[in-house]
């Protein structure tokens, strides 16, 4: 078994779709990105990536390629399971926490769940996501951007 940490941030600017973990998120502000800036779903491919040492996400999706651009971050997770199971490896779990002041994210942690398990052709019990503030401190606390951490742990197929 290998374990793996992800991380991301983006930040907020108006005229985009704030998507999180697939799930359109009713806002006045999105995510800033190349792709859709999904901050959990990056979080989570850097984690699985760096459980497998194959790299991170921009060695593998560049940020500058305009085959990504716009393109949904459930799409790259599903092509980053590809990866992992061509060099022989199968994902046990995946813990994922969100970091942002506001909108409330409870209500659609249960579609993230789902559309992170099917991309991952895992159990929706096999993926965890929470969502958490700062207490107004920093630029997630100041609602500049938003920031996503993953934990993934993986075995030999």
């Amino acid at each position: 078994m290998r374990i793996g940490i992800g991380y991301d941030a983006h930040r907020l600017t108006s005229g985009r779709p704030l998507i999180l973990g697939g799930v359109e998120i009713p806002s006045n502000l999105g995510l800033e990105g190349w792709s859709d800036a999904d901050v959990v779903v990056h979080a989570i491919i850097d984690a699985l990536l760096g459980a497998a040492a194959l790299g991170d996400i921009g060695s593998h999706f560049p940020p500058d390629d305009p085959a990504y651009k716009d393109i949904s971050s459930i799409v790259l997770l599903h092509r980053t399971v590809e990866l992992l199971s061509g060099q022989g490896w199968r994902i046990n779990n995946i813990d994922a926490t969100i970091m942002a002041e506001r909108p409330l994210l409870s209500p659609f942690i249960d579609q993230m769940r789902q559309n992170i398990s099917q991309a991952l052709s895992i159990s929706k019990s096999q993926v965890s996501v929470k969502a958490s503030t700062t207490e107004g401190l920093g630029f997630t606390g100041r609602e500049e951007g938003i920031a996503a951490y993953s934990a993934a742990l993986i075995e030999e197929a």
